[in-house]
């Protein structure tokens, strides 16, 4: 079967046509992919977890025992080694887990220093 002389320029232009809408739909439009839609989502869901947390974590430190020694010794540890500071207080821990969080000991130390001033 021959195809006939007027079809080609539409077929050519639907399939340009539909390569420059990917292009401009995936740079400027929005579009994501499935895999890159569900990292999103993760790391929302992680952040909203985290922030929910930092209250908790926040109480676990006002009702330490000894909170002015660590206290005392967060403040005193470098900036970037605060975090650890905070996991070693036991402050990142929830009940019911068996290693402190990372992420909520950063959150907890930005909560102590408002806290603190």
């Amino acid at each position: 079967m021959t195809t006939p002389e007027w079809l080609k320029p539409g077929i050519y232009g639907a399939l340009i046509g539909a390569a420059f809408i990917a292009i401009v739909g995936f740079t400027w439009g929005g579009w994501v992919t499935g895999s890159a839609a569900e990292k999103m989502a993760s790391e929302v869901a992680e952040d909203r977890v985290i922030a929910a947390l930092v209250p908790f974590c926040l109480d676990m430190s006002r009702t330490d025992e000894a909170r002015v020694e660590k206290l005392a010794a967060i403040r005193e540890t470098s900036t970037f080694r605060q975090r650890d500071a905070v996991m070693e207080a036991g402050w990142a821990t929830m009940p019911g887990a068996e290693e402190p969080n990372r992420a909520l000991a950063q959150a907890c130390i930005e909560g102590l220093e408002l806290d603190a001033s």
